[in-house]
């Protein structure tokens, strides 16, 4: 079946019926690696694969894309074992920004004896992380404030713009292999989300011909945005990925690394 992506929400804060923006890179028909969990998001997945996700790439901390991991926290504390942490990718400026929004509360069990993380195997991460030896880019977005929030390039198949204004010089540098690219955008724009205009206004017919659009305000301005000719995503939607064409570790988790 190769790679796919699927979408599990599209709408923004505010568009409840279309889903929190939340979507699963499938490999061979099974979900490889989750991007944000909000809570219809969560929801979503949970009717799709039955089960929670195991690995989550933060995007930013915004309620819509993280709301769902006190669900997260409470299947992993009660119901796994201890190797079944989900695994969670989270770019290294967001980490302390990411603990106030959902694991900064006192006793996240009543009776104590429990920290948050305690569910979770947290990795930060930078510019680069690797996943099941796969190689993915990580780059900032323009999204309320500098260093806040980030998308994810898995390349040659994948490009998730995450909630953003305009981003032509990190696309010409992330998204210069061929890979569909899953970009924020609504019918108008405002100071933190693109809008159809500022996308024709900053990107070329080439690079929009290679957008599939998610995050607008309603099912009406989602049908505004496929009539003016663009393709645009649906919720449950499953998307056909090129192969990657990312760099691959040929090693086993298992053997040494040669590193001192």
């Amino acid at each position: 079946m190769g790679w796919t992506l699927r979408f599990h929400g599209v709408g923004n804060a505010s568009a409840v019926e279309l889903g929190s923006p939340m979507a699963t890179i499938e490999r061979d028909g099974a979900p490889w690696l989750t991007i944000d969990c909000g809570g219809e998001g969560l929801t979503a997945y949970l009717a799709q694969y039955g089960t929670f996700p195991q690995a989550v790439f933060v995007t930013h901390t915004h309620l819509d894309h993280v709301a769902g991991f006190e669900r997260l926290f409470v299947s992993n504390y009660f119901d796994r074992p201890p190797n079944g942490k989900t695994r969670l990718y989270v770019p290294a400026a967001i980490v302390p920004l990411l603990h106030r929004r959902v694991g900064d509360y006192p006793n996240v069990l009543a009776e104590g004896g429990a920290n948050f993380w305690d569910a979770f195997h947290v990795i930060p991460v930078g510019d680069v992380f690797w996943h099941e030896g796969v190689r993915l880019d990580v780059f900032p977005v323009r999204h309320h404030f500098p260093e806040t929030a980030f998308g994810l390039r898995l390349r040659g198949s994948l490009v998730w713009s995450g909630d953003t204004r305009p981003i032509p010089e990190m696309l010409n540098k992330f998204a210069d292999d061929n890979e569909l690219i899953a970009h924020d955008c609504a019918l108008h724009g405002n100071p933190s989300h693109s809008g159809i205009e500022d996308l024709e206004r900053e990107y070329p017919r080439g690079l929009l011909d290679r957008c599939v659009l998610y995050h607008y305000a309603s099912a009406g301005d989602g049908e505004a945005l496929s009539q003016r000719g663009y393709r645009v995503a649906r919720r449950g939607e499953q998307v056909a990925l090129s192969e990657p064409t990312a760099e691959r570790s040929g090693q086993s988790p298992h053997q040494g690394s040669g590193q001192a």
